[in-house]
C-alpha cells in the first residue's frame, strides 16, 4: 500500500498536497474508494481516497506502527557532488538517519551561495520525502542548512563520532556496543579529500571520538551508509 505524509487534517479527513494528489492521481492511477496509508503526526493512518483535485481521503483505521530507529541518528556530510549527495540522502533515509547536515570544510569540491542552496534544499528535502514513503518511515528526516565546522563544535549529542582513515583510531563498532544507551548521536563523514589535520583536531578536541570504518579506505558517499548500516545492526529493536 503506498504511503504519503500529510500535515492537514479536516473533520476527520486528510488533504493531500498537490504533489502527492498528481503522484496518486496521474502515475499510480488511483481510483476513488483505494486506500493509502497516511503518516500524521508520526501516526499511521489506513485511508479512503474520497475525492480528487486535491486527493482528499477518510480515515477508516488507525494502526499501532512505528517503524524508526531507537536512536535518532544525524549524519553531518561534507559537501559532495550533486548525483552523490543525492545518493547519500536517499539511501540514508532508508537507513534510518533522523536528520542530515551538510557540512562545508576546507577540502569540499563543491560551494554554494545562500540563494543556491535554499533551492537546493528544497530538491534535497523532496529527495528524503520520497525516501521515507517508500521505506515506510513514520517520519522525514530534516535537511538542515549548510554548517562549517566551527557550528558542529557547538552542537550537543550524547555521542559525537568523526570517520577517519587513521589506522590508531577505533572501531566504529566497538564504540556502538559501549554506547547502547545512546538516545542522540552525529556521524561526521568528510570529503573525497579528507579532513585536514587541523579539522580533525578540532573536533577531537571538543568531544567527536575518532573511529574507522574497517580496515578498507571508503569513498565518502559510502562511509556514512555503511555508518548506518553497523548503527542499524546494533541497535535494532
Amino acid at each position: 500500500m503506498q504511503r504519503y505524509f500529510c500535515n492537514t487534517i479536516n473533520d476527520n479527513q486528510f488533504i493531500l498536497s498537490n504533489d502527492d494528489s498528481y503522484h496518486i492521481k496521474t502515475v499510480m492511477r488511483m481510483q476513488i474508494n483505494d486506500l493509502i496509508e497516511v503518516i500524521y503526526n508520526k501516526d499511521l493512518y489506513i485511508c479512503e481516497i474520497k475525492e480528487f483535485d486535491p486527493v482528499i481521503v477518510c480515515i477508516k483505521e488507525k494502526i499501532n506502527s512505528y517503524n524508526e530507529l531507537g536512536i535518532k541518528v544525524t549524519i553531518c556530510q561534507s559537501l559532495v557532488k550533486e548525483q552523490k549527495m543525492d545518493l547519500i540522502l536517499q539511501k540514508g533515509t532508508e537507513l534510518g538517519a533522523y536528520s542530515f547536515i551538510p557540512l562545508s570544510v576546507k577540502n569540499s569540491i563543491i560551494k554554494y551561495s545562500n540563494k543556491d542552496f535554499d533551492k537546493k534544499r528544497i530538491r534535497w528535502q523532496k529527495i528524503v520525502k520520497e525516501a521515507s514513503e517508500q521505506s515506510k518511515r513514520n517520519i522525514i528526516p530534516e535537511v538542515l542548512k549548510i554548517k562549517e565546522i566551527k557550528d558542529i563544535i557547538k552542537l550537543n549529542y550524547d555521542l559525537k563520532i568523526l570517520c577517519t582513515v587513521n589506522e590508531v583510531s577505533t572501531s566504529l563498532k566497538y564504540v556502538l556496543q559501549n554506547n547502547k544507551k545512546c538516545d542522540k548521536m552525529i556521524i561526521v563523514i568528510g570529503p573525497e579529500g579528507g579532513f585536514t589535520k587541523e579539522e580533525e583536531g578540532e573536533l577531537i578536541n571538543h568531544g567527536f571520538v575518532s573511529v574507522t570504518l574497517g580496515n578498507l579506505v571508503l569513498r565518502t558517499e559510502t562511509a556514512s551508509l555503511c555508518a548506518l548500516s553497523m548503527i542499524n545492526y546494533e541497535y535494532e529493536r
